[in-house]
């Protein structure tokens, strides 16, 4: 299993120019009108939606601010595998962002394969079984 991060983690090296913008999220920049500084700060203010540790990719929510009032969500498609940078892999406008949907489901939706996932109850870690 890969290696946890979290978007904290990986803001320091978006700061310091540490990332690479896929060819999707290129595609996604020239048809719906976002640009990469959207990206960026979408990032910085955003937080995490989906963690997906196997595939060492995260879904960030964060907005487009547009002053006085307009706020327009944008979901950003992060690969933390490399170590020493962050690929963005996509990053879209959601096509109904009113609704709100269960973490599975939204990573059901955001799948490549269009496969669903298997989703099970698990119960907690014991940490400190010495203890008991």
């Amino acid at each position: 299993m890969r290696k946890l991060r979290r978007l904290s983690d990986l803001l320091p090296l978006i700061r310091e120019g540490r990332y690479r913008l896929g060819p999707h999220v290129a595609k996604h920049m020239l048809q719906e009108g976002f640009t990469e500084l959207d990206i960026l700060r979408a990032l910085e203010w955003g937080r995490e939606l989906c963690i997906y540790p196997e595939e060492g990719r995260m879904l960030v929510l964060g907005y487009m601010v547009f002053p006085p009032r307009l706020k327009l969500p944008l979901h950003v498609v992060l690969d933390y595998t490399p170590p020493r940078q962050v690929d963005i892999v996509t990053a879209f406008i959601p096509k109904e962002p009113y609704r709100v949907y269960s973490r599975a489901r939204l990573a059901a939706l955001l799948r490549h394969d269009r496969a669903l996932e298997e989703v099970r109850w698990t119960g907690p870690i014991r940490l400190y079984p010495a203890w008991e």
